[in-house]
């Protein structure tokens, strides 16, 4: 099939420019297949670079052209474009193939693929699991949904391992990854603008299963699991106590071990990541490299020293014995619980919680129970502030604030020591702030600033 719809013959336009539309230009020019260029905004991102590299490339900006679309063979889409956008779906019904830059990739590579998705954690997991592999000597190749576009990692050549993050948009468009192992971590209410249901979106992510040899699975979250043939084999993770061949945390005192069945790997105050959600990721770090062959010691090696990602349960700064941390990549309700449940059930203290912006129509009523359980005080900002003060009935003390300044002066007041305050917003950035990585930098800069910290007291 692959080599049948690569020919030469065959007509493509690029849907969606940007880093990864730009990816897809240089892959197919590379290849010397024939391909236009589609975008819906007047100056989309990576336009100029476009026109610079490849002037002879037709490119149509503006809108979307029917009769380009309905007359191509193959459409390469960019995530961020719907397979259900009528556009899309009239080429479809006209014949078109639509594909993006994940299947372009899967047609490709040589070498095995880890592939991670997940509403939550997959950009930590996906580098840490890169991480071990470069630890055990591999020459290893990390991208996707995360750094390096993945047709950019095929430029390098000579990969043994690729580990991919991959979105449940980049999923829609991939036809034939058949990973060597491949995971769904969690999932949770996201993108409920994109996705009619629940339905849709958890039908999205399981296609990463499809194919794989080995699926790795969250035994606490049954959407997880894989809708496979009982011959594809499988492991499971869980912050229980596991299964024989499986991997959890067993409690010993006050000491928490990841384990693999009744084996004990690692004691968790070894680790520098925080929390429960964390040491879940890390036994499905483990898990999925068990799965590819990288030895347990290069593993363990990794998780003593790991730190974690900007913006994901980020340490920011402690003063007077409150901890502040930066979770500013939480941009939905589920990644919140986590840091809430993670973080919360392993200090003696309380969280201060920073949260609100742009919920993208999500139902916040899954905060009530961890906020109720956890949380001392909640401060609230940006246009969704009302909509999850009101999901959590009022359960704890919440004040708002019309700036991050505001909210960090509000949290220095209600913390107590043994307290953590965590900007965690369970809503994206857009209505006040660039990005989430804006948002969190912006966070980071003014905590040290509010508390007076000299930069060279961090570490």
């Amino acid at each position: 099939m692959g080599s049948e719809l690569i020919a030469s013959s065959c007509s493509r336009v690029v849907v969606g420019l940007g880093k990864t539309g730009l990816s897809c230009v240089r892959y197919l020019s590379s290849k010397q297949l024939p391909f236009k260029v589609m975008d819906t905004r007047d100056q989309p991102p990576g336009i100029d670079q476009l026109r610079k590299e490849f002037p002879d490339v037709e490119v149509h900006t503006g809108g979307f052209n029917q009769n380009w679309l309905n007359s191509a063979d193959e459409l390469v889409v960019s995530p961020g474009i719907a397979v259900a956008e009528p556009a899309i779906a009239e080429a479809i019904v006209a014949g078109a193939h639509v594909v993006g830059d994940i299947e372009l990739f899967c047609r490709e590579a040589k070498a095995p693929i880890v592939a991670i998705t997940g509403s939550n954690g997959k950009s930590t997991v996906t580098t840490l699991l890169g991480e071990m592999a470069e630890e055990a000597g591999l020459s290893v190749g990390v991208g996707g949904n995360i750094g390096i576009p993945a047709l950019e990692l095929l430029e390098d050549g000579g990969k043994e391992l690729y580990i991919l993050e991959l979105s449940s948009f980049q999923l829609e468009t991939t036809h034939s990854l058949e990973a060597a192992a491949a995971t769904v971590l969690n999932l949770s209410p996201d993108h409920m603008d994109r996705y009619p249901s629940m339905v849709e979106y958890h039908q999205a992510k399981q296609r990463i299963y499809k194919g794989c040899k080995s699926a790795v699975y969250n035994k606490q979250d049954a959407l997880t699991t894989p809708l496979l043939p009982v011959a594809v084999s499988g492991v499971a993770f869980t912050a229980g106590k596991p299964d024989l061949n499986d991997y959890g945390l067993l409690q010993e005192g006050d000491t928490t071990w990841l384990c693999k069945g009744v084996e004990r790997l690692l004691d968790c105050s070894q680790m520098k990541l925080c929390g429960q959600h964390n040491q879940t990721n890390a036994l499905s770090a483990l898990a999925l490299g068990e799965q590819v062959g990288i030895p347990l010691s290069a593993m363990l090696e990794v998780l003593k020293r790991f730190t974690g990602l900007k913006h994901r349960c980020e340490w920011v700064a402690e003063r007077d014995g409150v901890v502040w941390i930066n979770d500013s990549k939480a941009t939905n309700v589920g990644a919140t619980v986590a840091a809430i449940e993670g973080l919360g059930s392993t200090i003696k203290g309380k969280l201060v919680l920073i949260a609100g912006g742009d919920g993208k129509d999500a139902d916040f009523s899954d905060l009530e129970q961890p906020v109720s359980q956890y949380v001392r005080t909640l401060v609230l900002m940006g246009r969704d502030a009302p909509a999850i003060e009101q999901a959590v009935e009022h359960s704890v003390s919440s004040e708002y604030a019309r700036d991050l300044g505001e909210a960090i002066a509000a949290s220095a007041r209600a913390s107590q020591p043994g307290d953590i305050v965590l900007l965690a917003p369970a809503c994206a950035s857009f209505d006040m702030f660039a990005s989430f990585e804006q948002r969190g930098d912006l966070f980071r800069q003014q905590v040290v600033e509010f508390l007076g910290i000299d930069r060279q007291e961090l570490p």
